[in-house]
């Protein structure tokens, strides 16, 4: 079975509550399984608890604030790092008032160890708050502890679904290729790295037929990290270090700031030499699966969203922004700069 064929299997298998196991093979699933239990032996577990990144950022930018929750794992939380100005969240929220000249609000519902399974009772804590954006980092650990692909797939979509229902855009962090931990030695690195990427194409078609948009995470644990592990990897060769973190941050803030419709006008439009178009779901899916960085919303073709071979969608592989000194949050709203209007007054025009 090609690729693309794959990623629709197991998305289909999930949405209709099916095992999946045939997409992987009995036997690959079952070296999986090896694999999962020697990586949690090398790795160890997580037990210390990271800096919580909720808060005020942007301090001194106008009003309205934009408001973010971050769900998922270790990942969005931030694990292995000592300071808060160093977390995924907070490189996040500063980035994002960087960039948007706007006051963030963040709050973190992350959890180390999370696995998909988690999500549900995270959605719903963050519909509570009312944000305008859910990020989601969420697939590593189901990796290492053997879930099932068609359950984690199945446990995603119901987030999403949850979080949309609820009015809330939704971006979601597709799982990295695991391929590129050092732990893991050969030949199981290479059972990781099919398995996560199969992971990460039905992550990104269950993501978009339920109302949001992925980004392909690839590239954090790929290529720049397998060159320098010692600098993008923290002490326990399997979660990032500060310097990994701000690579991560520095890949979603584009896709979050598209998510909130704030980019330029220059980037409303896909632009061929960047290589990106419109495509079926499924294909767009495993080609970022492959393409780390690469975002995928849904659109539509001729005023519809789908076509012979499924959903359309936009494959985009947006510019990333010049970093950012991350801020360490406020825990409380500060007033507004002098001469900067509320949000009612600058929408007020009777006076």
């Amino acid at each position: 079975m090609g690729a693309t064929g794959a990623a629709r299997k197991l998305a289909s298998a999930a949405a209709l509550g099916g095992g999946g196991l045939s997409v992987l093979g009995a036997g690959l699933y079952g070296v999986l399984v090896a694999e999962a239990k020697f990586a949690r032996r090398m790795i160890g577990n997580a037990t210390d608890t990271p800096p919580d990144a909720t808060g005020w950022y942007g301090r001194g930018r106008p009003a309205p604030a934009i408001r973010i929750a971050l769900l998922g794992d270790s990942s969005a939380a931030g694990y292995g790092v000592q300071r808060v100005e160093e977390t995924t969240g907070a490189q996040l929220a500063t980035g994002v008032a960087a960039q948007a000249d706007r006051r963030v609000h963040l709050r973190s519902f992350a959890v180390v160890g999370a696995q998909s399974s988690a999500l549900a009772e995270q959605a719903d804590a963050a519909i509570g708050t009312h944000p305008d954006l859910a990020v989601v980092l969420i697939g590593a650990n189901d990796v290492t502890h053997s879930v099932l692909p068609s359950a984690s797939v199945r446990h995603l979509a119901e987030g999403v679904r949850r979080l949309r229902e609820a009015g809330i855009a939704v971006l979601v962090g597709t799982c990295p290729d695991l391929g590129t931990i050092r732990p893991i030695p050969p030949p199981l690195k290479q059972v990781a790295r099919e398995w996560s990427r199969r992971l990460a194409a039905a992550q990104t078609i269950t993501v978009v037929e339920n109302g949001g948009r992925s980004v392909s995470l690839g590239d954090i644990l790929g290529p720049e990290f397998d060159a320098a592990p010692a600098v993008l990897f923290g002490p326990d060769r399997f979660h990032p270090s500060a310097d990994g973190y701000q690579q991560l941050a520095s890949v979603l803030i584009p896709s979050c700031l598209a998510a909130l419709d704030l980019l330029p006008d220059d980037e409303s439009l896909p632009e061929p030499l960047r290589r990106e178009g419109i495509l079926p779901v499924a294909a767009a899916a495993v080609r970022a699966a492959r393409t780390p960085g690469t975002e995928v919303d849904g659109t539509e073709v001729g005023g519809t969203q789908r076509g012979l071979r499924g959903r359309w969608v936009e494959l985009r592989h947006r510019r990333r922004r010049p970093s950012t000194d991350a801020e360490s949050p406020e825990s409380e709203e500060h007033e507004e700069p002098e001469g900067t209007a509320s949000a009612d007054e600058a929408t007020d025009t009777t006076g």
